[in-house]
């Protein structure tokens, strides 16, 4: 309780300064109140219409710090005496992962008088819940929300029943379908929402539209307003039209719930400069868009690659009191990764820098290889600057996005300039960065100067692996220097143990039957044998029936057999191929050659059966 103790005494003594000076001078509150907190560098204060109010964050680290008590809930009531809707959620937010700390909180928001509780509040609640699988206390919050007149909206049912399914709680799930069903039918409202929706859709807006609701006399309330919002998410213009006209309705005005409400619905591509033009209605008003409504409608944007619209709203949000999350902007960057506007990426950075705030590493790594992807070294660059004053150093990963970006834009020289530069930083390049470097040179058609990089590599005494082995043997296939590709894997393997792919096989294999070099793919297949990896006999049986000998396909087989010989499907395969090809002279010359349990066996009889060769038992 001690920092709770601190923050209140903070807040009391800035008190105590306003009022002192407010009794001394003749200026205006306002600008004393801000000249205090200019001077005032303390991070619990912000100022907000004519009076000093709390950051959410001093809330959310109070309640964060301490154990729940009548003593926190005596300095909360201290320190916000009337909690508005925008701190509730964001505090709520915040506490998703401690889902004991949050019911608390929400249960003391609920016992203030004044506080004006909401659907989305007790939604929001309800999806803490149930993620941490707090269903005792889910089903009581439940039936809390029904007897206080709450509704339990369509897309908050469908979101918790999904988690119930997903986390295998059919019971629940099915408890949580019924309860939903018997709430709509016993919900009177629910009649006068589908009337009103129905008035809305049924005819173009006009004056008489607005007399036909009027006239429905119904009761306006902020959750029959955001009902009827929900409903018509499908139509926002319309929706907007119904937001307008309720607002100017005598006995009702308009809050931050119905606000972040109707923004939601707006929310889309047809109906986007609405959405813009109520966001500026609200921050003139004083309503804040909430966390809650924000996550939901930068996801939305993101999903619809609505990717300025995106970043916008996260600046706007940054430039307010509830401040997306370290993990909202690492989301938001890594959907613009790899856009051809990097601009938007730059935004998104030095909107998350403004705030005093440094960006992981991981962040760091994950803008630059989107900046590499599209070729702006130039803004790499200052990435890499700005990563060290963050106190970030580069290592071998960073430099890997560096080297790589270059040598896409075949700039070769200054990628190897790099990797000398490492080294003289004493930032040892990992086999990662020097592959890149060797494939950047390999895709340039550099192929002699990437064997040289190889060899430095090898001088450094870096292990090398398989993944740098298939780059090079990649790289002189195509520039048809097979032999070389052949003695290379050949030395790597022998001498210094390395383990090629399966699929550098194959791929050198393939090369080698297409210029019939049959004895050096052979020798390849011996080695992948000898290496635990699969046969790859297919373009062998197709090389041989077409332009090998008996005793090519004798010793294929030989070289496919280890302590047994091979399958007997192997054997009719090869068989097979030879008739297919109008060789039958040599497939009966081969059979010969075969073990007897292949030669006696079925299919054998079967296949030379049909070609009208001799008995095969006579063979």
């Amino acid at each position: 309780m001690a920092r709770a103790k601190a923050i209140f005494a903070s807040l009391r003594l800035a008190s105590s300064l306003l009022s002192a000076q407010a009794s001394t001078t003749a200026r205006p509150l306002l600008t004393d109140a801000t000249r205090l907190c200019l001077d005032n560098p303390h991070p619990f204060f912000s100022i907000g219409k004519l009076f000093l109010s709390t950051k959410p964050t001093s809330v959310l680290e109070l309640v964060q710090s301490c154990n729940w008590s009548a003593e926190l809930e005596a300095e909360l009531n201290d320190l916000i005496p009337m909690p508005n809707h925008e701190t509730a959620v964001y505090v709520l937010k915040k506490l998703d992962g401690e889902p004991a700390k949050a019911l608390d909180f929400f249960n003391w928001l609920c016992r203030k008088d004044g506080f004006k509780q909401s659907s989305a509040l007790y939604s929001l609640m309800l999806r803490v819940l149930v993620i941490k699988g707090q269903m005792k206390e889910f089903w009581v919050l439940l039936r809390k929300m029904k007897e206080r007149g709450f509704y339990l909206d369509e897309e908050t049912y469908l979101t918790i029943a999904g988690i119930l399914k997903k986390d295998k709680k059919g019971t629940d799930a099915m408890a949580l379908t019924h309860f939903y069903n018997r709430m709509i039918e016993e919900n009177g409202q629910d009649a006068a929402v589908k009337r009103m929706v129905g008035s809305v859709l049924d005819n173009r807006w006009s004056s008489q539209v607005e007399r036909d609701l009027q006239e429905m006399k119904i009761l306006l309330t902020d959750n029959f307003v955001i009902r009827v919002l929900k409903e018509l998410r499908n139509h926002p213009l319309q929706a907007l039209k119904f937001f307008h006209w309720v607002g100017s309705c005598p006995g009702f005005a308009h809050s931050t719930v119905t606000y972040n409400a109707a923004v939601r619905v707006l929310a889309r591509g047809d109906s986007i400069q609405e959405f813009w033009s109520v966001v500026e209605e609200m921050k003139h008003l004083n309503h804040d868009l909430d966390i809650d409504t924000y996550v939901k409608i930068s996801r939305q944007f993101q999903k619809s690659k609505m990717m300025h619209d995106a970043v916008k709203l996260y600046e706007f949000m940054t430039d307010g009191l509830y401040k997306p999350s370290v993990q909202e902007c690492s989301l938001l960057l890594r959907s613009l990764a790899g856009k051809a506007d990097i601009e938007l990426v730059l935004r998104v950075m030095r909107k998350f820098e403004s705030t005093g705030q440094s960006l992981s590493k991981t962040i760091y790594d994950g803008v630059l290889r989107c900046v590499t992807a599209v070729g702006r070294i130039d803004v790499a660059e200052d990435i890499i600057e700005a990563m060290r004053n963050s106190g970030h150093q580069p290592d071998s990963i960073t430099y890997s996005q560096l080297i790589f970006g270059l040598c896409k834009l075949r700039r070769l020289d200054e990628a190897c300039d790099v990797l000398e530069k490492m080294e003289k930083e004493g930032c040892l390049p990992d086999i990662k960065t020097w592959t890149i470097l060797i494939q950047g040179h390999c895709d340039a058609n550099e192929v002699d100067k990437a064997f040289l990089i190889f060899a430095k590599m090898m001088e450094k005494n870096v292990d090398v692996d398989a993944d740098v082995l298939d780059v090079l043997v990649n790289g002189f296939v195509a520039q048809n220097k097979i032999e070389g590709a052949c003695k290379l894997i050949t030395e790597l393997v022998h001498k210094f143990h390395v383990r090629p792919w399966q699929a550098t096989y194959k791929h050198l294999i393939s090369k080698l039957l297409a210029v019939r070099k049959l004895e050096e793919a052979m020798d390849l297949l011996r080695e992948m044998k000898r290496q635990n990896h699969p046969p790859f006999s297919v373009p062998f049986v197709e090389y041989i029936s077409k332009l090998g000998t008996v005793n090519d396909a004798v010793e294929f087989l030989k070289t496919l057999s280890v302590k047994e010989y091979p399958s007997v499907h192997t054997y009719f395969n090869v068989l097979q191929s030879f008739f297919r090809e109008g060789r039958d002279s040599e497939a009966k010359d081969l059979l010969y050659q075969c073990p007897p349990h292949i030669r006696q066996h079925p299919k054998m009889t079967e296949l030379f059966g049909s070609t009208k060769a001799p008995a095969v038992a006579n063979c």
